[in-house]
């Protein structure tokens, strides 16, 4: 395959100089990327480091409002530090790798784009183009080099929680995008790495959104044909178009893990298919590989992983081991060589060794950042990508002249509408005020209505004044934002269990107020039950930081006439019913509700049912044998909080919150930021707690069902004292049992699971058809505790069960 980017025989002869001038210890620093937050510039002097990167809510001391000045001022001491020589060392520049996978989606103020699930609806080549332009400016003006993006994934299953990284489930669309945003932001041709265009890489490479049931990093289980043919093709195009990495994906193919595959990594990749750039790992992505651990991998680099993405704390052990390793011959010299020769021609393409971070052409250029410029690309991006599914008796697009009700906690919301990778790795713990020069989609619609002297109030419960009922409702809602493993779902099946939208919606209806619903989500969901309860039905997707722009298709020009027309289109097909748990275009047996390029435009006739089908598979609307509470986050509708003793509560929206009687972080267990530690000071009583906001679930058939409370938790510091675990059913309604008898011989650092029979919460003053917190652990002594999968269902081999005086009441 014919590269635009071509080897030159110069710069080749200059890599060869600089690698015959390497000790085995320059060479192996090469070849390990550090993440920022356990990596000092000294360190990058000491190890002769090849790279550094900032992963999802990293950043220059921790801090998430770190200036555009301070992202510079830490790049300009990465890159000094990498090219001292004083040691008799050559200096090497470090090159810093950052996601930027919808926009400069790090940093404050930074234009975010609609994520890659919008960007498909679009059906724009030529726009992606402007839009890796646009994010290579911001990132250049920060002093970062190499860009996390594009991911071409083809995502076949919609369980996948990276189903809004792709562009599509097709591949023929993501090989038309991949190649256009490579070119974006690299350049083309004598554009190729002049001012504003960085490095850029493919991922995952290969096959990460065909695993098997969706699952994150699982298992993809097809032909080599069908690998090529359908999560190839993305990668033919941004190597025609000359990108210079490539990231080796978490998922296995038939079993054997990527990070360790050298049919893969090396026959397919470099030697077919003729990729000279440098492979990088993931997120301690070669620690899955069997017989590697975190800190020892040569099976990595031996397959053909050209630099390690060692992103812990203890990388330093890897660097040791891997020189080890090099010295013993256990990892060829050559294959060293190579790995380190084609580091050094990504860096010397992109001409890092021409100037340091701070005296480059864009660095510093703050006004880059949020541009005008850039947030028109990202409103035409906005109005492109929205897909119109329902449209009775044409509603939309609507008059502005007009009373207009704004519902759903997605109207105001511009963290819920950016979806995850902004800001946080989740996209959580962020407030509008995070977003400056960023706009809601509440923001966009009253713009709209004030402008032709219409009125827009915000009621997020749909509620209103008797005397001020609307013309119309616009209903904002969809999925919290999530990323990767943590958004992998079971069911299709949106807010299963709750339903609080539909509720909302069909209060709207009863009171014949005409409904839109504009659906903000990260993939096609079955939502059968609120399409029927909306008159129109419009997909925003995730639309970014401009949601402004979405009331430029809901809304007609002053004069009538259509100001942007409907022009998005599905690139993924969205189900009929929730047996449909994968069904992709050209499908043997394809009968969606919406197929693959769907979208109604103004004026086109809605052909859909009044009544769309709302049963559960079986016909059956029974609640699941097993609820699921927590699995890597706390599942909806249900939130995580910590607790005082004066009964004041922080939600855990970002990875640590703290109170002086209690304190909670994320922590990994088997993969990142799985597990809740919750640190009791004996300061007090404080509690963690899964709560439902303003709803309460029906749990008494899991009564009935003598369920159980399981939790799988480790003991890191017990003093012995009570902790209580609590069941809620609002004010004056709960039930506590002392778990301390069952965690007292537990052993430090290792796991175990607790049972709990439900019938130990079954006091007098329970009222399980009104649960508003099935789970809450509290404690007024000193307790060091980490939690990872909680749910009720089936007791476990060791269910704790107790008659109902046994029950206890906790110390205030």
């Amino acid at each position: 395959m014919e590269s635009e980017v071509q080897q030159d025989q110069k710069l080749e002869e200059e890599v060869s100089q600089i690698l015959s001038r390497l000790s085995i210890e320059e060479k192996v620093g090469q070849i390990i990327q550090t993440e920022i937050k356990f990596t000092t510039p000294e360190d990058v002097r000491d190890f002769h480091l090849g790279s550094v990167l900032n992963g999802g809510g990293s950043f220059p001391a921790n801090n998430k409002y770190a200036t555009p000045q301070e992202w510079i001022d830490l790049a300009q001491a990465y890159y000094a530090a990498s090219m001292d020589n004083s040691d008799g060392k050559l200096g090497i520049p470090i090159i810093w790798g950052t996601d930027a996978v919808h926009g400069h989606n790090n940093v404050i103020g930074a234009t975010l784009f609609p994520h890659n699930i919008g960007l498909g609806a679009t059906q724009n080549p030529d726009l992606m183009r402007k839009i890796g332009e646009a994010t290579a400016r911001e990132v250049a003006v920060t002093g970062i080099d190499w860009i996390f993006a594009p991911t071409v994934a083809t995502a076949r299953d919609d369980h996948w929680g990276r189903t809004y990284e792709g562009y599509s489930e097709d591949p023929e669309l993501v090989r038309a995008y991949a190649g256009e945003i490579v070119r974006g932001i690299q350049g083309q041709g004598d554009s190729s790495f002049g001012d504003g265009r960085l490095v850029s890489t493919a991922k995952h490479f290969i096959g990460d959104g065909g695993t098997h049931l969706g699952i994150d990093r699982g298992d993809t289980r097809v032909s080599e044909q069908e690998l090529r043919d359908i999560h190839g093709q993305g990668y033919f195009s941004a190597l025609e178009a000359g990108v210079q990495t490539v990231m080796a994906s978490f998922n296995s193919w038939n079993g054997e893990k990527l990070h360790g595959s050298e049919y893969m990594l090396t026959n397919v990749l470099k030697e077919q298919m003729g990729f000279d750039g440098f492979v990088v790992g993931d997120w301690l992505g070669h620690s899955f590989v069997p017989g590697c651990s975190e800190t020892s991998c040569p099976q990595t680099i031996n397959a053909g992983l050209d630099m390690f993405m060692a992103s812990n704390e203890d990388w330093k052990s890897l660097y040791r081991n891997t020189v080890k390793q090099v010295e013993s011959g256990e990892i060829p010299m050559a294959r060293l060589d190579d790995a380190v020769t084609r580091i050094l021609r990504v860096k010397l393409r992109a001409g890092l060794f021409d100037a340091p971070p701070a005296e480059r052409a864009l660095a510093g250029s703050t006004d880059i950042i949020g541009s005008e410029e850039h947030r028109e690309i990202a409103r035409q991006a906005v109005r492109e990508s929205i897909v119109l599914l329902k449209n009775q008796n044409n509603l939309l697009p609507l008059s502005r002249d007009i009373k207009v009700l704004v519902a759903g906690d997605g109207a105001d919301n511009i963290g819920k509408q950016a979806g995850g990778w902004t800001i946080s790795w989740q996209g959580t713990g962020n407030t509008n005020a995070d977003f400056p020069g960023a706009t809601s989609i509440y923001d966009g619609i009253r713009a709209a209505v004030e402008s032709a002297g219409g009125k827009a109030s915000l009621s997020i419960d749909g509620s209103f004044a008797n005397e001020a009922k609307p013309d119309v409702a616009i209903v904002v809602y969809g999925e919290n934002p999530y990323a990767e493993m943590q958004g992998d779902l079971k069911t299709l099946e949106y807010q299963a269990g709750s339903h609080a939208d539909l509720k909302v919606l069909k209060s709207l209806q009863s009171k014949g107020i005409p409904v839109v619903s504009v659906f903000l989500t990260g993939r096609p969901l079955w939502v059968n039950p609120e399409i029927n309860a909306s008159d129109a039905f419009a997909v925003a997707w995730l639309p970014g930081s401009e949601g402004a722009a979405v009331s430029d298709v809901l809304f007609r020009k002053a004069d009538g006439e259509v100001n942007h027309d409907f022009t998005g289109r599905l690139s993924f097909t969205w189900p009929m019913t929730l047996e449909q748990k994968v069904i992709n275009r050209n499908d043997t047996a394809y009968e969606p509700l919406f197929a693959y390029g769907y979208g109604l435009g103004a004026g086109q006739q809605d052909l859909l049912a009044a009544n769309l089908p709302e049963d559960r598979p079986n016909g059956s609307n029974a609640a699941p044998a097993t609820a699921e509470l927590f699995d890597a986050r706390p599942l909806a509708p249900w939130h995580l909080v910590i607790v005082n003793s004066q009964g004041s509560e922080i939600e855990m929206t970002g990875n640590r919150h703290e109170m002086p009687e209690v304190s909670i972080s994320a922590v990994d267990r088997n993969t990142q930021e799985d597990s809740r530690n919750v640190v009791w000071s004996g300061n007090g009583t404080g509690s963690v707690r899964l709560r439902a906001e303003n709803n309460r679930l029906d749990f008494s058939h899991y009564l009935a069902a003598d369920s159980a409370l399981n939790i799988e938790l480790k003991i890191d510091q017990n003093s012995g004292a009570p902790v209580f675990a609590n069941l809620h059913c609002g004010d004056n309604c709960s039930s506590a049992f002392d778990i301390a008898p069952l965690i007292k011989g537990f052993t430090p650092g290792e796991w175990n699971s607790i049972s709990i029979s439900l019938g130990c919460f079954n006091t007098n003053n329970v009222d399980f058809s009104k649960v508003s917190a099935p789970f809450e652990l509290s404690s007024a002594a000193s307790l060091d505790l980490t939690f990872s999968n909680v749910s009720i269902g089936a007791s476990g081999s060791e269910t704790h069960s107790c008659s109902p005086e046994m029950a206890a009441t906790p110390e205030q």
